[in-house]
């Protein structure tokens, strides 16, 4: 099979340059937000304005032009563009479809922090993404609730402290890296000072769509804690991997930091086992290990995302007879209310017990 990265065409973005070296925080600053300049940009057909118009009523569009510009001109099935642009599908209802599909509300135990799983808590550190991905199961989470500054994170701190069991703390969101890196040292700092807590899990999206975010100084913070760091990144597609990115995952390998990839199975996306097979080889020939393949989770307005459980036990069989089992990544469904996401198994309706 043709290597799908170095076969495509890029957007240009002629209608608005993007300089050489932006900064990480010119280029969130400068990220598309009205669909009208995204089809513009991308070339596509003016038809699709209508829908997006009305879906970005319902969730905000938001897509930085570096993850634009790996983006094929014209083609409205690329498979990074559907990822972000709205559509008017997004507006038909399901009986499937859940505001909340994780019932995470039930979990807050302070505002902005989750406790779901033994032994982990998760803190909500920023309302906001780089990207707005269209299938985001957090979608109608009250961000506006989350708290915003150290003050105001101090009974999610108190609450920590008050439950020995948490060994890890998962900052996540929105997107935790659209901290500035002061803001972040200065959270994880105060995180260091709960002597129970052991590692710090980030999840983020941003190495992969604006790739200078990974700073000298975010190396420091982490290198620098005593909680024994891990970075989970998200990416769907090979085509997300390009040079920039790649080297963005290395900085965080070279330091010592390991990195995992978590990515969501996606009809018309990734629903393909050399699309899959390509992203789990890139990842672990740069030293990223591929972690989680998740089956979607049933928000409102994402169904044209789903993909049967059944069609995704076919493709990680089909990574099974083809890459070792480390790159394999695990097939997973996370189930409201189960004390650990399940592993979907060889057999449909078959779940095993994750460790």
């Amino acid at each position: 099979m043709e290597n799908i990265t170095n076969s495509r065409q890029r957007a240009t973005l002629e209608s608005d340059p993007v300089t050489a070296t932006p900064s990480w925080k010119e280029s969130l600053a400068r990220a598309v937000r009205d669909p009208a300049d995204l089809i513009e940009i991308l070339q596509l057909d003016e038809g699709l304005l209508d829908g997006a118009k009305k879906a970005v009523e319902l969730f905000p569009l938001a897509v930085p032009r570096e993850f634009i510009s790996k983006m094929r001109p014209g083609d409205p099935g690329d498979p990074l563009l559907r990822q972000v642009l709205p559509l008017g599908l997004e507006l038909e209802t399901s009986s499937e479809g859940r505001e909340d599909p994780l019932g995470e509300q039930d979990f807050l135990h302070a505002p902005g922090l989750l406790k779901k799983y033994h032994g982990r808590a998760l803190l909500v550190a920023a309302g906001t993404c780089a990207v707005n991905c269209r299938y985001c199961f957090r979608r109608n989470y009250p961000y506006g609730e989350t708290p915003a500054g150290m003050e105001a994170w101090e009974p999610a701190f108190r609450e920590l402290e008050s439950d020995e069991s948490i060994r890890e703390i998962i900052l996540s969101g929105g997107d935790p890296l659209v901290l500035t890196d002061s803001a972040l040292q200065r959270l994880v700092e105060r995180l260091d000072r709960i002597p129970h807590l052991q590692r710090l899990r980030i999840h983020s999206r941003l190495p992969i769509v604006i790739p200078s975010r990974v700073t000298d100084e975010l190396l420091s913070t982490l290198r620098t804690s005593r909680l024994a760091p891990v970075v989970v990144v998200h990416s769907n597609h090979p085509a997300e991997l390009d040079t920039a990115t790649t080297e963005a995952l290395r900085r965080f390998i070279n330091a010592g930091i390991p990195v995992l990839n978590q990515a969501v199975l996606l009809k018309d996306v990734n629903d393909d086992a050399d699309l899959l097979a390509e992203l789990s080889e890139r990842l672990v020939n740069l030293g990223a290990m591929p972690y989680y393949l998740h089956q979607l989770d049933p928000v409102t307005g994402s169904l044209h995302f789903q993909v049967p459980i059944e069609r995704g036990l076919e493709l990680i069989a089909a990574l099974r007879r083809r890459l070792p089992g480390y790159a394999v990544p695990r097939y997973v469904q996370e189930i409201p209310g189960e004390a650990h996401k399940s592993v979907l198994a060889s057999l449909p309706n078959e779940l095993e017990e994750e460790s």
